[in-house]
């Protein structure tokens, strides 16, 4: 039986995350997805929010802004909007981003560029959620 499965995580510019996981905790358009080894195919769409590659005792944080899930037996792959490592996520431009999405949001009163600010709000919230939770 396999106890580890191949994990790829990746944008449109970068691979962001390669390796070999024993669990994976992704934020699914419907609910946090758990998988492990030889889970049955799947695709999904993701939301914005953390993404937990567990191997062993060792666990790897990344932040994803969305995108599709793609689970096969013993490989996962994950195509996000853009990607970040936890390690490498810096506080400082995350409150000061969410700050200017609060400004827009408040300052919109409807329309596309509302929803834009909202989305990057709830976007920003969510990075510094992850951020705050890590270094508990």
């Amino acid at each position: 039986m396999a106890t580890s499965m191949e994990i790829l995580v990746a944008t449109a510019e970068r691979e962001v995350y390669r390796g070999e996981a024993t669990m994976l905790v992704v934020p699914g358009a419907a609910g946090e997805l758990g998988i492990l080894p030889r889970h049955s195919p799947l695709l999904s769409a993701l939301k914005p929010g953390e993404l937990r590659i567990i191997n062993g005792e060792n666990e790897e944080e990344v932040f994803i802004s969305g995108g599709f899930i793609e689970v096969q037996p013993h490989k996962v792959t994950i195509l996000a909007d853009t990607a970040e490592r936890a390690a490498d996520m810096d506080e400082a431009e995350i409150v000061a981003a969410q700050r200017r999405a609060e400004e827009a949001v408040n300052s919109q009163q409807a329309g596309s560029d509302l929803a834009m600010a909202e989305a990057e709000l709830a976007m920003m919230t969510a990075r510094l959620k992850l951020l705050r939770k890590r270094r508990k």
